[in-house]
């Protein structure tokens, strides 16, 4: 595969030239080729119009067809594997086999939504019969399913070049239900955006789809974003990013005439409580497990624990100084892009001048600029400082966390309670913490999306239970997940067919059940059709 420097509008490679730009090798600061040529809302209408087109048909074709179509695309970046990170290394500096991973997570993914897309049974069909004896009034024949939304935009992320981006979570559950994607890919690496984007291209071909099923907008600035998130013809977003920018997208799409969701993973601190028992049985480890996780990546994960409450205790001072420890012995760790380690530098020296808040240990950044290079840095407050300062709690982007200090069982809960929406919280403790501190359980509940036991939250298998989402500001919509299947139940919305004739209904809905899925018939659910009753009605 070659890298043209060109978006991809369906068939067809822009070659008109906008403003140009180039990816960055974060080790070295050097600018990778060639030149990229940045979209703009021209572009952005084209694209549009396109997926517009394709999603009367696209929309409409058989959950075989997707499957083979998200199936084809995964073939196509195996092929591709080591072209593909090899161009990522350059332009992410994330090691060759984290990428391979990444790789593999991606396809796994897409194969993961061809399995739901085959199976069929994702679009909750149900079917309330008619009675037409009922008093006082008959029963109307009712049956619903979900359905696609149409064109959706998808936003690449930074800290994930394959797994989160061009061909990622939410492209494949964007057309897994039948939507047509248009990505804008991320200026930290278009090159790599720009190859997966022909292997899509290919796929749609190669599938026989229509030309406006995928398209992939190329710029270093936000105008091509804004002009498809305001475009009318655009139905939803799917966003991987800051605060800012999340927030900022969620205002243009609530402006506009018609609003549009949008579904933004955006930021999240991650708590972990380590409770008595466990810091008294295991404080080493689980502070050796606790850097690790945090400096995973660079830090640049949104699940990175940027937060641990410990108790006011000795056993408290052997993980803290083990922590410490594996901190000031640590190396370099290269950031994403120069922007992200800007605001880690700031982030952390604005914490340093905090009230109530203390640096325990801390590795300076690298004195050249040109190189990405940041050291980790981990912080101590009490109670009362954190509580009275909410800044404290917000997200660190980058190697670094915060030790929170407590000394009652009440304290911790109050420190809970007062905890925002986060992706994820974790607490390590035995089987008598857990007994004697099951409320706080319960408070974590209503404050994140996923609870980790005795492990860290830095890993996110992508199954049909996993959560990867929270309550608001960690997302724009704590409803949904941009990770497992169920992500898919994002870019769809229910629609209801009362009193039709049988053969004017989807197969879904039809009363042989030709596609053998589960679905609701008079509240129970039955794969049966309907010539025969269902196995939950007949007599014993």
């Amino acid at each position: 595969m070659k890298i043209s420097g060109h978006s991809i509008l369906g068939f067809r490679s822009v070659t008109n030239a906008g403003p140009s730009f180039r990816g960055t090798n974060p080790r070295t600061g050097e600018p990778l080729g060639p030149d990229f040529f940045c979209a703009g809302a021209e572009e952005a209408n084209l694209a549009a119009s396109l997926a517009h087109e394709a999603f009367a048909t696209y929309s409409r074709i058989s959950g075989r067809e997707k499957g083979k179509f998200l199936r084809t695309i995964a073939a196509k970046i195996e092929g591709a594997g080591d072209e593909l990170v090899e161009r990522a290394e350059q332009e992410t500096a994330l090691p060759k086999l984290r990428l391979q991973g990444e790789t593999a997570r991606t396809c796994g993914q897409l194969r993961l939504f061809a399995q739901v897309a085959e199976e069929g049974s994702w679009v909750m069909a149900r079917i309330d019969r008619a009675d037409a004896s009922r008093k006082p009034s008959p029963k109307p024949d009712l049956r619903s399913m979900l359905h696609a939304l149409g064109p959706v935009v998808v936003f690449g992320a930074s800290n994930f070049p394959l797994a989160f981006s061009v061909a990622g979570g939410d492209t494949a559950s964007a057309l897994a239900a039948g939507n047509p994607v248009i990505v804008k890919g991320h200026p930290a690496h278009p090159g790599t955006s720009e190859l997966v984007g022909q292997l899509l291209q290919e796929s749609v071909q190669e599938c026989g789809l229509p030309e406006g099923v995928f398209s992939l907008l190329l710029d270093s600035g936000t105008e091509v974003g804004v002009a498809l998130v305001k475009h009318p013809l655009v139905k939803a977003v799917g966003f991987t990013g800051s605060h800012n920018a999340g927030r900022a997208l969620m205002d243009l799409a609530a402006a506009r005439p018609e609003p549009i969701p949008v579904f933004a993973e955006m930021s999240s601190t991650n708590p972990v409580f380590v409770l008595p028992g466990a810091l008294r049985e295991n404080s080493e480890n689980i502070a050796t497990g606790m850097y690790k996780s945090l400096t995973l990546g660079a830090g640049q994960f949104c699940t990175k624990p940027g937060i641990v409450f410990l108790p006011e205790n000795d056993d408290a001072a052997t993980f803290i100084d083990k922590l410490k420890n594996l901190v000031l012995e640590s190396g370099q760790f290269n950031m994403l892009t120069a922007g992200i380690r800007s605001a880690y530098q700031s982030a952390t020296t604005r914490r340093k001048t905090e009230q109530g808040v203390k640096l325990l240990a801390a590795r300076p950044s690298s004195a050249n600029d040109q190189e990405l290079g940041v050291g980790a840095a981990v912080f101590e407050a009490d109670k009362e400082s954190f509580l009275r300062n909410p800044d404290l709690a917000a997200e660190v982007f980058g190697p670094a966390t915060l030790v929170v200090r407590h000394s009652t069982r009440a304290e911790v809960l109050e420190l809970a309670r007062n905890l925002g929406g986060h992706l994820t919280a974790t607490i390590y403790g035995t089987e008598a913490d857990l007994r004697e501190f099951g409320d706080l359980v319960a408070i974590l509940e209503n404050k994140v999306g996923r609870l980790v036991f005795n492990g860290f939250p830095t890993g996110v298998e992508v199954s049909h239970a996993m959560v990867h989402g929270g309550p608001y500001p960690s997302t724009s919509d704590g409803r949904s997940t941009s990770v497992g299947s169920q992500a898919i139940f994002r870019f769809c919305r229910p629609v209801c067919y009362q009193g039709f004739p049988e053969v004017t209904l989807p197969d879904e809905l039809r009363d042989s059940n030709p596609l053998g899925i589960w679905r609701m018939v008079d509240g129970e659910m039955t794969r049966e059709p309907l010539t025969t009753r269902p196995r939950s009605l007949r007599p014993a």
